[in-house]
């Protein structure tokens, strides 16, 4: 579930309507005010505080905006994140078990609210030019919330097209996504973005605090 939690932070800005001699920030933003719907098969690798891999996933993502994202796992386990209606379902198949939060200042400061076109990147994040290797331009985001659980955000574009992620958390550890077969703007069905809880799962919520618990 860790794993899960710490993928919800990292996630996807795409448009293919980028001209090149905009500068990687343009860019960035070019894709926030752009993309409407996203879908893409992704590779996810986990590094340790050595750099070497630790854990590598296989899957596909899917985007629509404003408010609604879905990763589905596919290997070496199968687990979902779908983000829909201001929640975020997360679904470990193996456990079992769903854990849903809602989406408030616990998890306002994170990457993810990008996707949902909810955030003013400004706002959230100092962002900075980290320049072009191998054809790739890098932007970093680093999160103005202090209480936020990451150091920073790396994202990679090829030629106005997303190439990469990388976030960096506060215990050392990197993830990294790489995307592929990438398909901008195409209609997609609501009901990739509705869940519904399997019967026999366990369920984890978070709860609004009663009007007892306010007075206290």
């Amino acid at each position: 579930m860790i794993t899960l939690l710490k993928t919800f932070t990292l996630i996807l800005l795409l448009t293919n309507s980028v001209f090149a001699a905009e500068s990687p920030v343009a860019q960035l933003k070019s894709f926030l005010s752009s993309t409407k719907t996203l879908s893409a098969d992704f590779k996810q690798v986990v590094l340790d505080e050595q750099g070497k891999a630790k854990q590598t996933s296989h899957g596909v993502f899917y985007l629509s905006r404003p408010g609604k994202f879905r990763w589905n796992y596919q290997k070496p386990f199968l687990q979902e994140i779908i983000s829909n209606a201001g929640k975020i379902w997360f679904y470990d198949v193996d456990l079992e078990q769903v854990t849903i939060k809602k989406l408030d200042k616990s998890v306002g400061s994170t990457p993810a609210l990008l996707l949902t076109g909810d955030v003013a990147i400004e706002k959230e994040f100092t962002i900075e030019n980290q320049g072009d290797e191998d054809g790739v331009q890098w932007i970093k985001l680093i999160p103005k919330n202090k209480e936020a659980t990451f150091k920073y955000v790396l994202i990679g574009l090829n030629k106005g097209m997303l190439s990469g992620m990388e976030l960096n958390d506060n215990f050392g550890q990197l993830t990294r996504i790489y995307f592929s077969q990438l398909k901008i703007n195409a209609p997609l069905k609501d009901d990739l973005f509705t869940f519904t809880v399997p019967q026999g799962v366990d369920v984890l919520e978070d709860k609004e605090p009663s009007k007892a618990e306010h007075k206290k």
